[in-house]
């Protein structure tokens, strides 16, 4: 317990007497000092027991009483120790009333005690206090090291230093969710957090902030956790009050094992990352089977069950409109995280997804290849929820309209906020290969469209005419078709518009003809100038097939 006026009046050496403020003395004092200036506000902190003679202090004049007792008393001065028999007999009367009228209390100090005895008990109280919250924090330093060691981990930790606090405890991970607290009803107060624990994880760790709180009477600190440039993790306590010596002691504690805690982890997840790379680059390369052996307890029970391939990349809003598909797996290269840092929204989408895996017990196979994120997520499971749902807010901040149940649709996620993802249909190791493939043909055309998800089954099922906006698609149809527009500017001929009228009336000429308004002979003679200016036969239908794509990719204009 922190020193008081009152254990300094029931100190039985010093024979201090109560002239004024008895319902004050409850006070902690931090220190005692003599002074005899008239203004010794300038060399104060607050928290003083100010002990004069009033040498220099004419205390029997009313009016200057009042304004040195109103004036040391705004200063955080906690009370007065006026000399008996010094310089005067007794306390002044109008120094006496002065405290009364401020509040503040006067304690009398006689002859016999010298201010430095005062000055002593102070220290020693301090001193003893300093040591009960030194040997406090200590024992609190090694209750919770022994519950970061127990089975359960950083529950167990929370919950003794939610004890140790008189207060609560919450733990959030990478992603920002709640991943233990105590005691139990804490986890809903620490849910109503997420804004302050997301502003807090934007700041390279270490780093903490004080919340205020409009719901209830705790005071809230938070604590990052982790020693790189993104926090690992966030620490949460909730106390009535500031915390004291001993309290702070343990927070740092809890801190400190934590972060250790969760530097441990991301060795772990290291070493896992890298197992996780080998198993897939054997499943992209046709060895399901050694892709097993490899995967061991960590990764089978994802092999064993249907899986999707995830593809993530980020977008720069300055990017080419005709991004170009990757063949890294394709040639046999391993992932590799070469090069430039991964940006943080795939750090982010990573996080989210093996949250969601971590509290529903599955396993994820997430893979960083430089600027790229490929992982491999159970059909219909957490993980594969949560990419869906972290593009549907990337959705939401784009300011493209959401959908009710704050989930995208397949392949209508909208446009993404720096980020694109392809994702396969379900699939099993044998043809794990194949669903890399088409993660990275929806990667492609989610980035083409501008969309944060796209799922390869809507590529399957959708149209093909959106893709020949393509600049390169276009360039190739201008060429295709330059000589027949070239001989129709010379007016002699509307041999484009018989084109694609005949093939859009897949060769029959009357019904070619009947929309053209000509006769059929007049069409035969067009097709035959058609084949001899490209030097094509219309009877092949690769060439067929290449015109009428073509003619689609002209007729469609660029997206915006």
């Amino acid at each position: 317990m922190p020193h008081t006026l009152a254990s300094l009046v029931n100190h039985t050496a010093l024979k201090l007497t109560v002239l004024a403020g008895e319902d004050r003395l409850n006070v902690p004092v931090r220190w005692a000092h003599a002074s005899e200036l008239i203004d010794p506000v300038p060399y104060m902190e607050g928290g003083e027991l100010l002990l004069i003679t009033a040498l220099k202090l004419d205390a029997e004049d009313a009016e200057a009483s009042r304004r040195y007792v109103r004036r040391v008393a705004q200063a955080g001065v906690v009370g007065l120790g006026f000399a008996v028999g010094v310089n005067y007999e007794d306390v002044p009367e109008p120094l006496v009333e002065a405290a009364r009228e401020e509040g503040l209390p006067l304690l009398g100090v006689p002859r016999r005690t010298p201010f430095i005895a005062i000055s002593k008990a102070v220290s020693a109280a301090v001193a003893a206090d300093q040591y009960r919250a030194v040997t406090a924090g200590f024992e609190a330093q090694r209750e919770l090291t022994r519950a970061a060691l127990s089975a359960e981990g950083p529950a167990e930790l929370l919950a003794r230093l939610a004890a140790h606090l008189d207060g609560w405890a919450a733990l959030y991970d990478a992603s920002g969710s709640v991943v233990a607290a105590a005691p139990d009803w804490a986890a809903r107060r620490a849910a109503r957090l997420a804004d302050d624990v997301g502003r807090l994880r934007e700041r390279p760790a270490p780093a903490s902030s004080v919340v205020s709180d409009t719901d209830g009477d705790d005071r809230v600190e938070l604590q990052s956790l982790g020693t790189g440039r993104r926090a690992r993790g966030v620490l949460a306590v909730g106390t009535g009050a500031p915390l004291g010596t001993a309290e702070r002691y343990a927070v740092h504690s809890a801190v400190a094992l934590l972060t250790l805690t969760t530097e441990r982890s991301r060795a772990l997840q290291d070493a896992e990352q890298r197992l996780g790379a080998a198993v897939l680059k054997m499943l992209l390369a046709g060895e399901p089977d050694h892709a097993r052996a490899v995967a061991g307890r960590l990764y089978g029970g994802l092999l064993d069950a249907p899986f999707r391939v995830v593809v993530a990349e980020p977008v720069a809003a300055d990017e080419p409109s005709s991004p170009k598909l990757s063949t890294s797996f394709e040639q046999g290269g391993p992932p590799s995280s070469a090069g430039a840092a991964a940006p943080a929204v795939l750090d982010a989408l990573a996080d989210a997804m093996d949250s969601a895996a971590a509290r529903t017990g599955e396993a994820v196979l997430a893979v960083p290849d430089g600027t790229r994120l490929i992982v491999l997520v159970a059909d219909g499971g957490a993980a594969a929820d949560a990419c869906a749902g972290f593009a549907a807010q990337a959705e939401a901040r784009s300011g493209a309209p959401s959908r009710p149940r704050g989930r995208p649709a397949r392949g209508e996620a909208g446009r993404g906020e720096g980020l694109a993802i392809g994702l396969s249909a379900p699939t099993g190791p044998i043809a794990a290969a194949n669903a890399y493939r088409q993660a990275e043909q929806a990667l492609y055309v989610a980035r083409r469209r501008g969309r944060a998800l796209v799922e390869h089954e809507d590529v399957a099922a959708g149209s093909v005419l959106p893709l020949l906006a393509d600049d390169a698609v276009r360039a190739f149809a201008d060429g295709l078709l330059r000589a027949l527009r070239e001989h129709d500017a010379t007016g002699r001929g509307d041999l484009v518009a018989s084109l694609r009228a005949w093939l859009a009336r897949h060769g029959q000429w009357d019904a070619a003809a009947a929309d053209l308004g000509v006769h059929r002979h007049t069409l035969r003679y067009r097709m035959r100038r058609v084949e001899e200016i490209l030097g094509r036969s219309l009877d092949d239908a690769d060439v067929r097939m290449e015109l009428w794509l073509a003619l689609k990719a002209t007729s469609t204009p660029p997206e915006e």
